[in-house]
Formats: C-alpha cells, sequence, structure tokens
C-alpha cells in the first residue's frame, strides 16, 4: 500500500486486501448471513471481504453494477455465497425489496453492516439545497431506511439481529464536508436511540467511525486536501480499510455480544489532536506550531 499524499493508487488492491492478517479465527461467522451496503470498493468492500474470510454468506448492495459484480466474484473466490444487487439506498421501497429477497434467498439475515454513503469536498458557504439534499438522503435517510427495514424483519420472524453502521469521526466537526458531518452525527444519534428501543427484540446497535482511513476515496479530494489527512492524527499515518473490518467483526463476533449503542472509534487519535481538512487548510489556519496569530485591530 502505497502512503505518501501524492501517491497515484490508494489503499489496497485486491491481492492486498486479501492477505490482511486477521485476529479472528477460520469460520467464524459460518453459518451467517452478512449484508454490507456500499460493497463495490472501498471499506465496503474490506468489509465484506473480511466477513468472506471468516466463513460468512454474504448480500451486498450498491449503485454500480459492474463494481458490484467484481466484488461479488472476488467474495466468491472465496468459497463465499453472495447475493449481489445493485440498488440505491436513497429509495425505501428498494432497500424494503433487497430486504426480503436476502431473506428468502438466504434463510434470514444476521447482520446489517451499513457502508453506504457519499459526500464531496466543498466550503460549507458554497453549498446548495440539492447538494446538501443529497448527501443528507444519503448519509442519513438511506441508512435509516436499511436500519428500519432489518429491524422490520427481525421482529416479525422473533429472530436476533446485529447492525453495524459506518459513521465517520465527527467528534471534532468535520470542516470542509460539514454536509456528511451533520448525517453521520444523526447515524449516531439515532442508534443510541434504538438501541435502547431494539434491546427488547435482542437488536444490538452500534456504529465504526473511522478517521483518515485509505482507500480509493482518498482520490476524490484535492491533493491539498488528502495531504492533511497524514497529519490528521498523533500517530501522523493514515489507517487502512482492515483497520475498520475488524472493528466490525468485533461488534458482530461473541466479543460484542454485551456491546450495544456505542460507537467505536478507529481514527490513530484524532479525536484528540486531528485537523483534517478535505478541501486543503486554509491560509488562516496555516500557524506555525508555537506561534500565535496576531490580535485583531
Amino acid at each position: 500500500m502505497e502512503t505518501s499524499a501524492t501517491s497515484r493508487r490508494y489503499g489496497f488492491d485486491d491481492a492486498e486486501l486479501l492477505a490482511q492478517p486477521t485476529v479472528f479465527r477460520p469460520g467464524l461467522f459460518a453459518g451467517q448471513t452478512v449484508l454490507v451496503s456500499g460493497a463495490g470498493s472501498g471499506l465496503g468492500k474490506a468489509v465484506a471481504a473480511l466477513f468472506a474470510r471468516l466463513g460468512a454468506r454474504l448480500a451486498i448492495c450498491g449503485r454500480d453494477p459492474a463494481r458490484l459484480e467484481a466484488a461479488a466474484a472476488l467474495l466468491r473466490g472465496l468459497g463465499a455465497e453472495v447475493i449481489a444487487v445493485p440498488m440505491s439506498i436513497r429509495d425505501p421501497d428498494q432497500v424494503q425489496v433487497l430486504i426480503e429477497r436476502v431473506w428468502a434467498e438466504a434463510g434470514g439475515l444476521d447482520l446489517l453492516v451499513n457502508n453506504a454513503g457519499g459526500q464531496f469536498p466543498q466550503a460549507a458557504l458554497d453549498y446548495t439545497p440539492k447538494g446538501w439534499n443529497a448527501v443528507i438522503d444519503t448519509n442519513l435517510n438511506g441508512t435509516w431506511y436499511m436500519m428500519q427495514a432489518a429491524a422490520r424483519a427481525w421482529v416479525a420472524a422473533k429472530r436476533p439481529g446485529a447492525i453495524v453502521n459506518i459513521v465517520a469521526d465527527i467528534w471534532r466537526g468535520m470542516p470542509g464536508i460539514a454536509h456528511t458531518c451533520a448525517a453521520r452525527a444523526g447515524v449516531v444519534y439515532v442508534s443510541k436511540s434504538v438501541a435502547v428501543e431494539w434491546a427488547p427484540h435482542r437488536i444490538r446497535v452500534n456504529c465504526v467511525a473511522p478517521g483518515c482511513v485509505e482507500t480509493t476515496a482518498f482520490s476524490l479530494y484535492p491533493p491539498e486536501g488528502s495531504a492533511t489527512f497524514y497529519e490528521s492524527n498523533p500517530m501522523l499515518r493514515a489507517g487502512d480499510a482492515q483497520d475498520i473490518a475488524e472493528a466490525c467483526c468485533y461488534l458482530a463476533a461473541p466479543s460484542g455480544k454485551f456491546v450495544t449503542g456505542e460507537v467505536v472509534t478507529v481514527d490513530g487519535g484524532q479525536q484528540l489532536w486531528g485537523d483534517p481538512w478535505p478541501i486543503g487548510r486554509p491560509d488562516y489556519f496555516r500557524i506555525p506550531h508555537g506561534a500565535a496569530p496576531a490580535p485583531k485591530e
């Protein structure tokens, strides 16, 4: 994996992804069905690949049919049964059809990993209503549609279930992508709320909050923005997709059986230190260490 902020390739290729070591034993999720949204690339693909390596049956969804089928082929190469469904989580009717198909073809669902989402780097003053709503609709509303549809199916079948929502390291705000910060904060607190409501139904709901984790998504940001990601934590490096995949497995495995309503933050200490700027750090904030800004007149 290349780690320079100016690298042309970010994250793992397929061979590197499948070669990542794991602390979990083979067959840990044998007999279980895991649904991962946004699994055609990036974090979703890494999460799906680790569950497949550990014996799970996979259902994956995403908006790009070609990417989704390529990911499905990779997972099937690991011996996993895979249901691949091109669709948009922004459409509650498509979400309902997806959940019904997973139950019909796989005989049920054990874990939902809500990874699908999207954003674009832009100064908040420049957001249009269309741009703002697109991010909120995907990252907050789409995640909620998936959560509710899965929970309703579990309750109707009187079966337990678990949800892991991939959010973001929102604790210091996210200048440059404020729209996704708003959406992800909503996911965190709806997760905490329904973790209580749904506990009587034996449904656990948790979140994983990645910091600056190197995936192909790094290429979506301008170089001056992605360069700040390597300075965003006291470890002075980016994380990788396997860090997030293993956190999801921890919450889904027996190791997480007494964990609900929690946010597992995987950020190298970013919340204690960080200053990532996806759009590039403005000159106003380029203050040498140890120097103080001049007082205003």
